[in-house]
């Protein structure tokens, strides 16, 4: 269950930075509404993961899922470019989240 907690926290994640690009600055209220809503949420995941996952082991499958979220975010939603590299070093992050998930207790 807390490897769930940990993947909603982490789809939470990018879902704030999403909200966070379409602030605009905090200039529009309703992504900047999403943004509190959306960070509020992934922190309280993340908490509520920590009772069965090592914090390290937590803060990094979380900060890769929402590292992860947001570059395909990013290049589905904001057109930034998916060049070979950067796909690369994306699945890289995957391969460790997998890794540590396959690693801990």
């Amino acid at each position: 269950m807390y490897w769930i907690y940990l993947f909603i926290g982490g789809i939470f994640e990018f879902t704030f930075t999403t909200m966070l690009k379409l602030s605009e600055n905090f200039s529009k209220p309703l992504p900047t509404i999403g943004f509190i809503i959306a960070s509020v949420l992934s922190l309280l995941f993340l908490n509520w993961s920590l009772k069965g996952i090592p914090l390290g082991t937590a803060y990094a499958v979380w900060t890769g899922i929402g590292a992860v979220g947001t570059v395909i975010i990013s290049i589905v939603l904001f057109k930034e470019p998916a060049g070979f590299l950067r796909l690369f070093f994306i699945f890289m992050i995957i391969a460790s989240v997998v890794g540590l998930k396959l690693v801990s207790k």
